[in-house]
């Protein structure tokens, strides 16, 4: 279950994590908390349901269906962040997975209103806080007392005097045009790996990452295991991303579709052969739909 806004762009909020979730093999339970009025360069409002609303979609939901892993995005009020936390502590014994974006696009007042709430009530129940570098620094660590930057661990070990075990913090810079990807607790890293930075912009890679690995755990796999997969899965959607319009680039989330298109497409074409004329009538009969080469601009 993925409790996070509309994204009317693509970009990112649920468009994202029904693309990943699907990609990753489980069955997305989406409850929408508002909607953002954005494109696909920048956030220029957004409107928050209310509370009720938010409660009314999921009960309803998990009344009918089990739900093996939850993931909290953006969830627009104080309120709905304390709505979902008493949702969750109803299921303590199923993964949740927050991802906090950067909202530096918002009023500061209510930045703040947010950080609060989620900080007091939904953190002590989450299993996995994932973020960027820049973003939990800046929230879990504001005093940060040094000129150097707060490695991974110094990050876990904010997220955990706060109830959080484990963090992912993602775009940790390194030299040489690489960026890192750890998975920490206080004590250890458990897992990193090191990517090169594209050169551009994305849109909606937090939001692909957290709801890929969501649902991998949901599906079974280890923490390890699926932050593992989960960041595979971001690379490749980052190598295919595409410019949908004319701000920044989307992630191809569903960059394997498109693999397995393009294999089918050359074993039929090896395979075809011209009919002979006892097959030339049912033939005349048949429609052949060709899907036409993608227009969009690949990265």
């Amino acid at each position: 279950m993925t409790f996070n806004a509309n994204d009317p762009s693509g970009a990112g909020g649920l468009t994202a994590d029904i693309a990943a979730i699907v990609s990753a093999g489980a069955h997305p339970l989406t409850v929408v908390t508002g909607t953002y009025v954005r494109d696909t360069a920048e956030i220029f409002d957004h409107f928050a349901f209310d509370d009720e609303a938010v409660t009314e979609q999921a009960r309803s939901a998990l009344e009918d269906m089990p739900v093996a892993a939850i993931k909290v995005g953006f969830v627009g009020s104080p309120e709905n962040v304390s709505t979902i936390a008493e949702i969750a502590s109803d299921y303590a014994d199923v993964p949740l997975i927050a991802y906090m974006p950067s909202l530096s696009w918002w009023d500061e007042g209510e930045i703040d209103s947010y950080l609060d709430a989620f900080r007091e009530l939904m953190l002590p129940q989450v299993t996995l806080l994932i973020g960027n570098h820049s973003t939990l620094w800046r929230w879990l660590l504001p005093d940060w007392p040094t000129e150097r930057h707060p490695s991974a661990r110094d990050i876990a070990k904010a997220a955990a005097s706060l109830g959080v075990p484990y963090t992912l913090v993602t775009g940790i810079p390194l030299p040489d045009q690489f960026i890192d990807n750890v998975l920490a607790t206080p004590q250890a890293v458990l897992y990193s790996e090191k990517f090169e930075r594209f050169e551009a912009v994305f849109e909606g890679a937090g939001e692909t990452l957290s709801a890929a690995l969501c649902a991998l755990l949901a599906n079974g796999h280890d923490l390890q295991a699926a932050t593992a997969e989960a960041l595979t899965y971001l690379d490749h959607s980052l190598d295919a991303g595409f410019h949908p319009g004319m701000g920044h680039i989307v992630p191809d989330r569903l960059f394997w579709a498109q693999a397995e298109l393009d294999e089918e497409s050359d074993d039929e074409a090896a395979s075809m052969s011209l009919p002979g004329d006892d097959e030339a009538s049912s033939i005349s009969n048949k429609t052949l739909f060709e899907i036409p080469p993608d227009g969009t601009t690949k990265h």
